[in-house]
């Protein structure tokens, strides 16, 4: 195997990981949204917060997450989920965890933003081979699927 294939090959686990971890971390919190806390005391929570407009807030970060996260997980749509998970984890940098600083322990910001940048991440990266969206891209050029 040549230098070059040993990259991509390595460059394409590495997406896979990336989004597989990033992926059920995802469908984990939506899972949290709809199930333990649903999705009027997610409502509640988010206006308890300030986040603006929360009856809308709070379904669409719980949609995106949960969809988003299995969009992530197997590699399909995996760029548009990307970036619209980056999106609600800058707003829930900005109404929420920002006031708090950085660390997780005291609220802040720093599990956020991990999560927001590896999204990002992703959206412009791709899924890589190793994926619904990756393996038909490759093959019939619908990089929509990507």
């Amino acid at each position: 195997m040549n230098s070059s294939r040993k990259t991509r090959t390595s460059v394409n686990f590495g997406l896979l990981i990336l989004r597989v971890v990033v992926g059920i971390t995802f469908v984990m919190h939506g899972w949290q949204k709809f199930n333990e806390w649903t999705i009027s005391g997610t409502t509640s929570n988010f206006a308890e917060m300030g986040v603006p407009l929360p009856e809308i807030a709070a379904p669409f970060a719980a949609f995106t997450e949960l969809i988003g996260g299995i969009a992530l997980i197997v590699g399909l749509f995996s760029r548009i989920a990307g970036l619209l998970l980056a999106v609600v984890m800058a707003g829930s940098i900005y109404f929420v965890h920002a006031p708090a600083g950085f660390f997780v322990s005291d609220g802040g910001f720093e599990f956020v933003m991990v999560l927001g940048a590896a999204a990002l991440a992703i959206a412009f990266a791709g899924p890589g081979r190793i994926a619904l969206g990756g393996g038909l891209t490759h093959r019939r050029g619908l990089s929509v699927f990507a």
